[in-house]
């Protein structure tokens, strides 16, 4: 405990205060938290970490030693719980200040938003500060009343922004501690880059939500041929089911189930076939239809088989398009490397393959 002796009355009395509700302040640190967590999944947002801490004795007194007159009570002291919101993107800190005002009760006389009042070298301090209470629809406790009427300090910053003030923090700058000036040229330059590389986080985020949405339009209006196959367009193209009825015709064969699963492991063998757009997959779905369902009447028409993967289509396609194109023995067995893994196996099932279908009509045609 703080020796609080030589201290004036006044702030010995909110010494003994904060003593008294330091009970409160440790619950405060317990719910906040995990209330903000659930804010923001409800919200839909991915946040890099929550922090929290409840001022030290120590630390208040040194503090209320520098301003202990502008406070009456320990309740004026609105930074003794605080709360750290630390996001990926800088666009992020204004969702996750819309959440807490929908959620806390904000103080707006003492809440500041430091980018607003920038300098050159304060990349690590441009925080939002919002000074919150806990509204009883947010939370209450019956037994500690005083949980709705304390104030606590709430940050929100971005990663970047966070290490940066650690490393301010760590090297004495901005602490009052005198260090020479091409030392704080340096770190000036450093905070200028490290602000360029957060807004070009975010600027190509937007760029990347932008093309998503531009793919998902192509592919539902069908101007496949005009889409690059990547992995967000093959993702987009799969939602709209090109191998469905491939899949079902093969199921009716021996009106088996169908087992989804999920077909991304088809996008690096798509892209190996020279691929480049959903337009090449689409052909190869209208002109391989046929042939691939000849391979699967022949590998289970005279089965029991009742159950069948929903690959089996997109499979049956490449191994019919790799034996018209002369890949042979050599192009299955890279397939079944890329789809199964390497393995010994597969060399003896590609040339099992290459037997089973030397005979079909497609091959002959």
């Amino acid at each position: 405990m703080t020796d609080t002796t030589t201290l004036d009355p006044h702030i010995q009395e909110l010494l003994m205060q904060y003593r008294q509700l330091l009970p409160i302040y440790e619950q405060m640190v317990e719910v906040i938290p995990e209330k903000l967590k659930e804010f923001f999944a409800d919200a839909g947002f991915i946040i890099a970490a929550v922090e929290h801490r409840v001022k030290t004795e120590a630390s208040l007194a040194g503090k209320l030693q520098l301003k202990g007159s502008k406070y009456n009570s320990i309740h004026d002291v609105t930074d003794v719980v605080g709360i750290r919101v630390i996001t990926f993107y800088v666009d992020d800190v204004d969702k996750v200040a819309s959440v807490l005002e929908r959620w806390f009760e904000i103080d707006w006389e003492n809440s500041i938003d430091k980018r607003k009042v920038h300098e050159i070298d304060s990349f690590g301090y441009l925080s939002v500060h919002y000074i919150c209470r806990i509204p009883e629809s947010s939370y209450s406790d019956p037994e500690h009343p005083e949980l709705n009427r304390i104030r606590f300090e709430v940050q929100m910053r971005t990663v970047l922004q966070h290490a940066w003030a650690n490393m301010n923090h760590d090297t004495g700058y901005k602490s009052g501690v005198e260090i020479p000036k091409v030392y704080k040229r340096n770190l000036s330059r450093l905070a200028g880059l490290l602000e360029l590389v957060d807004d070009e986080f975010s600027r190509i985020r937007r760029e990347l939500s932008n093309y998503r949405r531009q793919v998902q339009k192509l592919v539902a209006s069908g101007n496949l041929s005009e889409v690059l196959l990547d992995g967000d367009s093959f993702q987009s193209y799969l939602q709209i089911g090109p191998f469905d009825a491939l899949t079902r015709r093969i199921a009716s064969i021996n009106q088996a189930e169908i087992h989804p699963v999920d077909l991304s492991a088809f996008l690096p063998l798509f892209q190996a076939m020279r691929f480049k757009t959903l337009g090449d997959i689409d052909a190869l779905v209208k002109n391989y239809f046929d042939a691939a369902y000849q391979i699967a009447c022949f590998q289970i028409g005279l089965t029991d088989i009742d159950i069948v993967s929903s690959s089996v289509a997109p499979q049956n396609l490449c191994t019919a398009y790799i034996l018209k194109n002369g890949g042979g023995r050599i192009g299955l067995k890279l397939m079944l490397d890329m789809l199964n893994g390497p393995s010994e196996g597969n060399e003896a099932m590609a040339s099992f393959l290459l037997e089973q279908t030397k005979d079909l009509p497609f091959m002959n045609q």
